[in-house]
């Protein structure tokens, strides 16, 4: 009996070493686990494999529970230090993991990545909830907050105290412990249904080809696409044929091209029934469910809606103040729009097809009568925009502004092959910090474009840190025959998330929740968009705009069409926009659950606001990535708004001159170096001298002459 004790020890005992020893081995070999020694300490991307992640993040929770532990169970009396400075700096390496995994679950992501995601969001939505519900910890933050005025707490130290009590109040740290049950199972399903939705558009979005295979099938569409579509096909092993997909690069030209409308008709109807298609994929309930949830979370908080929730931390502060931009906007867009259809209906009419104008001959038509009425083909435009010259645009803009300086850098780990990366400098030499730039598409990449931050900005010890920003995108791919092309709308996006990487790089705050783009949402916008502004300005289009081929400036005869087609189709292009964001409004301003499905719901949205038949919303509910899966919700609105701000802004610039060296230097240091700081009312009238104006924004989208008197943005 002893020696069959002493063998099962011994077994017990060995089992108990080996576990050891693979736990050491997992934390010495886990690249998150250690220093990761990479130039200006990016992530470590070529050492990082999926079966890091996991264990990352469940260390990482374990280590940010214990330090919010130590905090709540502190016995000494709160104080700013020890309370809002510790939870400022606690969590950092689930935070570095996160980061890291988030963003290549959107930009390079893959079915581990996805399963990994679905697996941890219910730890990461409880261990969220296990903070702001802590009873303890929220009593000592209430204290400090009670008595904030006699703290002598400077600006930044007075926001972020500010800031902590009301991320906990708005998280449920003052309901009673069964309404935080409830609470924790509403985050639980939004998660897990919100992370459900995109994993669904991307796996829509992949499995939709149309294939071609006779060549007459291609009238009408340019070289650059037809070599595109080559391309594609002999990728997927259909060499010979030319394959078309649903990505924006793809789609979008080959129905503003297309000849062949029962192709553009087929192409569009897979588009624009991305998850509604009754399959595994469908997100008409994942919609639903979403806006149902939110909505339950918001009354639980004592809200009236979502939207009342969301936006009390906007500028805009009330559904109502949203509603009534967008409303005054609509009804001039709209009828610019009416216009606008009636004009394709007439060149149809010319083409023999009767019957109204559909979604799917918009572009095509618009893209004739652009030609006819302007003598302006946008293929004329493309061979003066390759990617490499646009970049060289956008560095050269930038540096005339802010004096800063891009060098390559070719000694640092990448997450893929397509993207480059370059550290930013003062004009002096001083490290900015580090951009990574990735613009084509690619299946394990998700659709559209944004900027993301792998570390924010903050300061230790008096030393700057320096940030680590990315952009992503999804341009037009080089073909066998030409380099990358850009449309002038991928021109303008490039302009817009360097606008947005920008805000990032040049932060230059305390804390590093109050960083970069650490802003409410209808502010984050201002430093994207205005610096869209600059590309189509013809003294800027002549730095960047040269042949591809030849090296030829653009002529001016093109910059005069582009500059005369510039409110050309505004009337689609605004309410399109606009009906997304009042389709996202009436989602999320529902003071009771929805009970019709997803269809009827948008399609109740849309009659109401006298929608027409041949436009739909930019975003449909069920591939509407911003409100249900991008952090949107009750947000989309933000673009119109922050177009008040961005044109009322360039105007500093547009009456002075381009490149003001005082106008900039005060947009750097009041607007893309104080993050959030301090309201963005304040920081915007002490950039501009006084509150915008809505004129520059009429003007630029034509809708002047058609909008009622309109004159300051209220918020």
């Amino acid at each position: 009996m002893r020696k069959k004790s002493f063998f099962i020890l011994l077994v017990i005992g060995n089992m108990l070493t080996i576990e050891a020893q693979e736990k050491k081995e997992n934390t010495t070999m886990n690249p998150f686990f250690q220093a990761y020694e990479t130039p200006f300490n990016v992530p470590p991307f070529d050492k990082i494999k999926n079966e890091h992640f996991k264990p990352a993040i469940l260390e990482g929770i374990s280590k940010h529970q214990a330090e919010i532990n130590a905090i709540a169970n502190n016995t000494q009396p709160a104080t700013f230090e020890n309370t809002i400075l510790a939870m400022e700096n606690a969590g950092e390496l689930l935070s570095d993991v996160n980061t890291v995994f988030s963003n290549l679950n959107s930009a390079n992501t893959n079915k581990e990545i996805q399963n990994i995601a679905k697996e941890m969001a219910p730890n990461l939505s409880a261990h969220r909830d296990n903070i702001y519900l802590n009873e303890k910890l929220f009593a000592k933050v209430k204290t400090l907050w009670d008595k904030k005025e006699t703290l002598g707490l400077n600006l930044e130290q007075a926001k972020i105290l500010d800031n902590a009590y009301k991320d906990f109040v708005r998280s449920g740290a003052n309901l009673s412990n069964a309404d935080k049950e409830i609470l924790r199972k509403i985050n639980g399903d939004l998660s897990l249904t919100s992370l459900k939705y995109g994993q669904n558009i991307l796996a829509e979005t992949n499995s939709y080809e149309l294939v071609i295979e006779n060549k007459k099938d291609l009238a009408g569409l340019p070289q650059g696409l037809i070599d595109a579509a080559a391309v594609d096909a002999k990728a997927k092993g259909k060499e010979g044929k030319w394959v078309f997909t649903l990505s924006n690069s793809s789609v979008m030209p080959f129905l503003q091209y297309s000849a062949k409308r029962e192709l553009r008709k087929q192409i569009w109807n897979a588009y624009q029934t991305r998850g509604n298609q009754d399959n595994e994929f469908d997100n008409k309930k994942n919609a639903v469910a979403l806006a149902n949830l939110r909505g339950q979370k918001a009354r639980l908080l004592g809200y009236k809606s979502h939207s009342n929730y969301v936006l009390e931390e906007s500028m805009a502060k009330t559904p109502e103040n949203v509603n009534k931009l967008l409303k005054d906007l609509w009804k001039p867009a709209l009828e610019i729009a009416k216009t606008e259809a009636a004009d394709i209906q007439k060149m149809m009419a010319k083409d023999g097809i009767k019957g109204a104008v559909q979604p799917f001959d918009w572009r095509y038509y618009t893209e004739k009568i652009r030609k006819e009425r302007f003598d302006l083909d946008e293929e004329e435009l493309k061979p003066y925009f390759s990617l490499d010259n646009v970049r060289k645009g956008v560095f050269q803009v930038t540096e005339k502004l802010y004096g800063i300086q891009f060098k390559e850098l070719s000694n640092v780990p990448k997450y893929h092959e397509d993207v480059t990366v370059w550290e930013i400098l003062e004009k002096d030499g001083s490290h900015i910090g580090v951009l990574y730039m990735d613009f084509h598409p690619r299946e394990s990449k998700r659709g559209g474009a944004w900027m993301t931050s792998y570390r924010s900005q903050k300061t230790v010890d008096g030393k700057r840190v320096a940030p680590v920003v990315s952009i992503v995108c999804n341009f037009t791919k080089p073909s066998a025959t030409a380099p990358a092309l850009l449309t002038f709308d991928e021109v303008t996006t490039f302009f817009h998330e360097f606008g947005h990487s920008l805000h990032g790089l040049l932060s230059n705050v305390t804390y590093k929740s109050l960083a970069g783009t650490s802003v409410p949402r209808d502010f984050v916008e201002l430093p994207s968009q205005i610096m869209e502004n600059w590309a189509a300005e013809p003294e800027v289009l002549k730095m960047y705009a040269k042949h591809y081929k030849t090296g030829e400036v653009i002529p001016e005869s093109l910059v005069n069409k582009l500059k005369k087609a510039g409110t050309f189709d505004q009337g689609f292009t605004t309410t399109e926009y606009l009906a997304a964001s009042l389709l996202d409004l009436e989602y999320h301003s529902q003071t009771k659950d929805i009970t019709v499905d997803a269809n009827t719901f948008e399609k109740a949205a849309m009659t109401k606001i006298g929608l027409i038949s041949s436009i739909i919303p930019r975003y449909r509910s069920t591939y509407f990535s911003h409100i249900f899966s991008g952090g949107y919700s009750s947000g989309y609105y933000s673009y119109i708004w922050s177009g008040v701000l961005d044109t009322d802004a360039f105007e500093a610039f547009k009456t002075t001159t381009l490149f003001n060296p005082e106008k900039a230097k005060l947009f750097r240091e009041n607007v893309l170096e104080k993050g959030g700081t301090e309201d963005p009312m304040v920081l915007y009238k002490r950039f501009r001298g006084a509150e915008p104006s809505i004129e520059p924004l009429l003007r630029k989208r034509g809708l002047d002459k058609k909008a009622e008197p309109l004159r300051k943005l209220k918020g």
